[in-house]
This record gives C-alpha cells, sequence and structure tokens, in this order.
C-alpha cells in the first residue's frame, strides 16, 4: 500500500505540481483591483488629515489671540501704563519703543520675535482696538490672508463683532 501511494505521488511530477501552484495565485486582475481599493482608500485618508489640521489651523490661532498673547500685553501695559499703540505693534513687547525706552521692562514674548499665524502671516494688531474700544483687538487674517473678511480670527466677542468695512 505504500507503494501506490509513493507511485501516486510520483504520478503527480514537476508540471502537475506547477499547474496546482499556477492556479493557486491571483489573477494580474485581481492584484489590479485590489490596488485601486488601495489607492482609493490613501486618497480618503489623506483628504481627511488634511481636513482636520486645517481645524487645528483654524483652533492654534484662536488659542493665540484670545490667551497666548494677553499675558505679555498685560504685563507690558502693567510696566508702561497702557497697551503698546498701533503704531508700535506686536514689535513693543520684543523691542523697546522709541518714546518709552526708558520705563520699558521687556521682552515680554521670548524668542525674540513675534511669531507668525498659522498660515505664515503676521498676526494683525490695534489699540485701542475697533472690536474691542476699551483695549486692543489683535487677529489672524484667517486661511484666506485677507483682514476684514469672515474668517479673520480674532480676540473679540464674534456676538457683539462690528462688520468690517469694505
Amino acid at each position: 500500500m505504500q507503494t501506490s501511494a509513493l507511485n501516486c505521488r510520483r504520478t503527480l511530477t514537476r508540471p502537475a505540481l506547477a499547474r496546482r501552484a499556477v492556479t493557486r495565485g491571483f489573477t494580474m486582475m485581481e492584484l489590479l483591483v485590489v490596488l485601486a481599493i488601495l489607492g482609493l482608500l490613501a486618497g480618503l485618508a489623506i483628504s481627511n488629515v488634511t481636513g482636520i489640521f486645517g481645524g487645528a489651523q483654524a483652533s492654534t490661532a484662536q488659542l493665540f489671540v484670545k490667551e497666548s498673547m494677553k499675558t505679555s500685553l498685560f504685563t507690558y501695559r502693567m510696566t508702561m501704563g497702557d497697551y503698546p499703540s498701533t503704531a508700535d505693534g506686536l514689535q513693543a513687547l520684543i523691542t523697546a519703543p522709541g518714546n518709552k525706552a526708558g520705563s520699558w521692562r521687556g521682552p515680554y514674548i521670548e524668542g525674540g520675535k513675534v511669531p507668525l499665524d498659522p498660515w505664515n502671516e503676521p498676526y494683525q494688531y490695534a489699540s485701542p482696538g475697533q472690536k474691542n474700544k476699551s483695549s486692543y483687538d489683535l487677529w489672524s487674517k484667517g486661511p484666506d490672508k485677507q483682514s476684514g473678511t469672515a474668517d479673520d480670527i480674532g480676540n473679540w466677542d464674534d456676538a457683539h463683532s462690528v462688520e468690517a468695512p469694505k
């Protein structure tokens, strides 16, 4: 009985084994379909990640204008008696304004420069503010990089904001 099993095995020669191995593999069409599906999934994943980072940029700008600069500007105000003028801008937190060099105790921001917004644009500053009449306005021009548009991100309460002049 063992010899008949051996004979049976011997009858399945290499060409027969090769044919059986070929039938077990994937066809070129099946591989192309799988690659196409993987490409679609990768495209969807990348587009969703871009949306996530876009929301993070707006959140970062909002955090900066509403919280991060508050302490630096308040410390400047306590030392100098008022917020930096619109002409002096946020640069007054790093270098002493020419007319107030004697009382300046800065720098009030670490790093030696005013950070840019998430869209690599300078933050905008006005004192007194148009929207915060008793203090200052600090805002990012937003993704469109134009001041006075609906996507501006500022330190003011949106419910009380005034329409920007057109």
